[in-house]
């Protein structure tokens, strides 16, 4: 089940590989007539969507992300998806998107990886090599027609195009590709209110999920001991070699917060970071910590310190220092901006609530960092600013990665209470970027799959399959030399890879290596400063059964770090160019260069996709998505990577 929140972050985009016998994913439309998928009512066909009913462009949507999912797993056996679209919870503050599931589960039938293991009725006929069920679909999916009718709020429906620019709509891709992730086995099937197995068996999920407070696996405990493990936060965790090997590629290291003095708090503290302002990096920024005053105390949640008036009655106190405020009784935005605007280098939000999430909202004219901490964590540092000064850093870690244990493994979704359909069967919300199997939507999420296609591989989607292609995935500098990463598909027999590199894409190429083992994921190379292309091919028997490339690597030979240098010219009367780099770590990563006027409305994507490391110009023609001028004013241009964004203001004269 998906419920809504929102951030904004972006994901990593991996070069997915073909593979032999891919899956048919057929969508069984089980809605009746004049609703759902066969409502009538007429609608302009948008982004990319060429319906030109509700209904049509509904479907449409589904058969895309069929043909997603299709394309990246291996099934002889056709997957059936019987979808609806009926009224669901929604409420002005919150809203259910949909639910999806296996329909039937399955044991110990011929073929099975593992035995006494239940597999959900799509994974268990790609092992069997036939349906097991063939009287009803595999999966079923629900989603909620409550939204176009403005449940959620004025402007809050889905949006059906294909392009990734719902603006403040709910895109319905991403949430289509998430509920059929459920049914494709990303779900476990016990008991977790008693941690009782199905019917005294586990799972193949479950066989993943380990607790490293007790240092055991699901199926080796108790039922009581699973019951604990359900809502043991940021200890449960996936312990797949795919999801924990590829995590070091597609996550963000982990946000913090390290007080410095006095003693008695001094160390570290996790942190949720917002989806605006400044980027959160490595070198971090430091500071003595001041609580804001605003001066106004209203019932029943508002304080001085939760910073929704201005200006503060200790403004001159917090220019040039972090400031510490409360969550409540405004948007994180209005706060954020307040703070900024008193002169702070970074802001500090202290929950109101158990737990802690990335503030959500979208300002491209706030530039300094802004994080959440707990509020255990909030009080005690108030508690000792009224004793003297708290000075602090907020960076990233410089080994361990945002949604990770400390041995790190990928951290599963287990809040206390155990929340209904989203419990364990999700990643947990403190991956960074977010990830298309985490509890709730996010902004950046479009059509990639990220490490749900990792977890699929580990319960053993690609157990027995026939494969004819490999992934190559995007490298970075390291050590001052190139290194390159690659995965085969389990049923891939090699017996060793060779890695070529060129100058030309088209051109000659040169064996770097010769025969590397069947064992290697990863090549370094020391290529010096430039453009350079690589091709990986997988060698059995003196041929060659599976290769990669040509992968286009740009060393940039010096940028450390995201660089968005102010726009030229500016003001301007049409075409703008904005000059921006990104350092190594980020190459083959998704960015995102987008204009909005001053009320933060998109005006156009000028960039969007994955992008090599090292500088890049790129050039706005003044003129909105649909190709008409945009008027005079102030507009801002907004880069953002996996570090977060920078912003740019920008003057249109004409």
């Amino acid at each position: 089940m998906r419920t809504l929140r929102f951030a904004l972050t972006l994901v990593l985009l991996l070069a997915a590989a073909a593979v032999g016998h891919a899956a048919t994913i057929v969508i069984v439309n089980n809605d009746g007539a004049g609703e759902g998928f066969n409502d009538p009512s007429p609608r302009a066909p948008v982004g990319g969507n060429p319906g030109v009913t509700l209904g049509e462009q509904r479907l449409n949507i589904f058969n895309h992300a069929a043909s997603i999912w299709g394309a990246l797993l291996p099934s002889a056996v056709t997957i059936q998806v019987r979808a609806q679209f009926n009224p669901q919870t929604c409420s002005a503050t919150s809203a259910v998107l949909g639910s999806a599931g296996a329909i039937t589960i399955h044991r110990d039938f011929a073929g099975a990886e593992f035995s006494g293991t239940w597999y959900g009725q799509a994974l268990a006929n790609k092992q069997f090599g036939a349906d097991l069920s063939a009287v009803q679909p595999d999966i079923n999916a629900t989603f909620n027609s409550q939204l176009d009718a403005g449940c959620f709020g004025p402007g809050l429906v889905w949006y059906y195009g294909l392009d990734g620019l719902e603006g403040v709509n709910i895109e319905l891709l991403p949430v289509v590709l998430h509920e059929l992730g459920h049914g494709l086995n990303f779900q476990q099937f016990g008991n977790l209110g008693t941690g009782a197995p199905n019917a005294g068996f586990p799972d193949i999920y479950q066989r993943y999920m380990f607790d490293e407070t007790v240092g055991l696996y699901w199926p080796d405990m108790t039922n009581a001991q699973r019951q604990a493990s359900a809502v043991n936060s940021g200890n449960v965790a996936w312990d797949g070699f795919n999801v924990n090997t590829m995590a070091q590629t597609f996550l963000n290291k982990r946000p913090r917060m390290i007080v410095n003095s006095p003693g008695a708090i001094a160390g570290e503290y996790p942190v949720g970071v917002a989806a605006f302002g400044a980027s959160l990096t490595q070198a971090g920024i430091s500071g003595n910590v001041v609580l804001v005053d605003d001066g106004v105390s209203t019932a029943p949640t508002g304080t001085p310190s939760d910073g929704c008036e201005t200006p503060y009655i200790n403004a001159a106190a917090v220019a040039g220092n972090i400031a510490l405020l409360d969550r409540g009784s405004c948007t994180f935005v209005i706060k954020a901006a307040a703070a900024q605007a008193a002169g702070a280098v970074a802001l500090i939000i202290a929950n109101n609530a158990a737990g802690l999430i990335d503030p959500g909202g979208t300002d491209p004219m706030i530039t300094i960092p802004v994080v959440m901490i707990t509020q255990a964590a909030g009080t005690a540092m108030k508690a000792e600013l009224l004793n003297g000064p708290v000075n602090v850093t907020l960076n990233r870690h410089p080994t361990l990665l945002a949604g990770t244990t400390d041995a790190g493994r990928v951290r599963l979704f287990a809040p206390n209470p155990v929340q209904g359909g989203s419990s364990i069967s999700h990643f947990d919300t403190a991956l960074d970027p977010n990830a298309l199997m985490e509890p709730s939507a996010t902004a950046s999420l479009h059509d990639n799959v990220d490490l749900t296609l990792e977890l699929f591989r580990d319960i053993g989607w690609f157990f027995g399959a026939t494969a004819t292609a490999m992934s190559m995935f995007a490298g970075g500098e390291v050590d001052g030399g190139y290194e390159l990463r690659w995965q085969i598909d389990d049923g891939l027999a090699v017996d060793g890879f060779r890695v070529y590199r060129g100058t030309i894409e088209d051109g000659v190429y040169d064996d770097l290596a010769g025969m590397l083992p069947a064992a290697a994921r990863s090549w370094r190379d020391s290529p010096g400063a430039g453009v350079w292309y690589y091709r990986i091919e997988g060698i059995r028997d003196g041929a060659v059964v599976a290769d990669a490339g040509p992968y286009r690597a740009e060393v940039s030979g010096g940028v450390a770090s995201v660089e968005f240098a102010h726009p030229s010219p500016n003001p301007s009367a049409g075409d703008v160019h904005f000059d921006w780099a990104i350092p190594a770590d980020l190459s083959g990563s998704s960015v995102e260069l987008a204009i909005f006027d001053i009320g933060g409305r998109r005006v156009d994507t000028v960039f969007k996709g994955a992008a090599t490391s090292g500088r890049h110009v790129t050039t706005w023609s003044g003129r909105r998505a649909d190709g008409g001028a945009v008027g005079n004013g102030v507009y801002f241009a907004r880069l953002t990577t996996r570090r977060g964004v920078e912003s740019r203001r920008i003057m249109i004269a004409r």
